[in-house]
């Protein structure tokens, strides 16, 4: 299901015909201008939030009015500036969440990593009680009771515009089918290491080395044969 700008609407229609898809109007910096519009789209069983959504008050409303339901949320890329504006808005939800910054997310929101990014990763779950999957070389997602996962799949192609995106896509995924938030986070790292590592043409799917340079749609193209491998046992 896609709900969004008008002026994507008709890119996802030509893209995926089987979508279903809800125009909601945008706001004065392009953000979506009614958050209710969007909460009325349809049933959903999670929502990721953040990719394209601007900085405005309108996107602030409609953060807020997302995390303000009883859905897991998965927050990325603008949404978590404006969770570092507004960390209250995911501090006490019961529901699930999941934030996937990289470094520079990350520390507008904590502060800076450091040389201890499983600590830094761990402190920042604990206070701010949700997941956090802290992207990099090494993707390391911390759960707020302690728990830490250091991911050992995917290839330096991944550090490419848009892939960030796919990740947080399989993320909302696997959140949406209930289970562990932490969990369905490092399998989404793996998953999408593993999807990385076949796009880039690597003979190893947990080869962080080998490979040529892909756009995010080759790592999305790519995820089903990871899927096959990973339940296959082969890694």
């Amino acid at each position: 299901r896609y709900a969004g700008p008008a002026r994507a609407a008709e890119h996802v229609r030509t893209r995926w015909s089987e979508a279903v898809v809800t125009e909601v109007r945008s706001g004065e910096h392009g953000s979506l201008a009614d958050p209710h519009a969007v909460l009325a789209a349809g049933q959903v069983q999670a929502w990721v939030i953040g990719p394209g959504l601007g900085t405005d008050e309108h996107a602030r409303g409609l953060v807020a009015e997302v995390l303000g339901t009883d859905l897991p949320v998965v927050v990325d890329a603008d949404g978590l500036t404006l969770v570092g504006r507004a960390p209250d808005l995911v501090r006490g939800r019961a529901a699930p969440t999941v934030l996937t910054p990289h470094d520079r997310e990350f520390e507008r929101i904590f502060g800076p990593v450091g040389d201890d990014r499983i600590g830094s990763v761990r402190r920042a779950a604990a206070d701010i009680g949700a997941t956090v999957l802290l992207k990099g070389q090494a993707t390391i997602v911390g759960a707020p009771d302690g728990r830490a996962f250091v991911n050992p799949t995917g290839t330096g192609w991944l550090a490419s515009a848009g892939t960030g995106d796919v990740l947080s896509g399989l993320v909302g995924a696997l959140v949406a089918a209930g289970g562990d938030p932490t969990e369905a986070a490092a399998a989404a790292a793996y998953t999408h290491g593993v999807a990385g590592a076949l796009a880039a043409g690597s003979s190893d799917p947990v080869s962080t080395a080998t490979g040529a340079p892909i756009i995010a749609m080759d790592v999305v193209a790519a995820i089903p044969a990871a899927i096959r491998i990973i339940r296959s046992g082969v890694r």
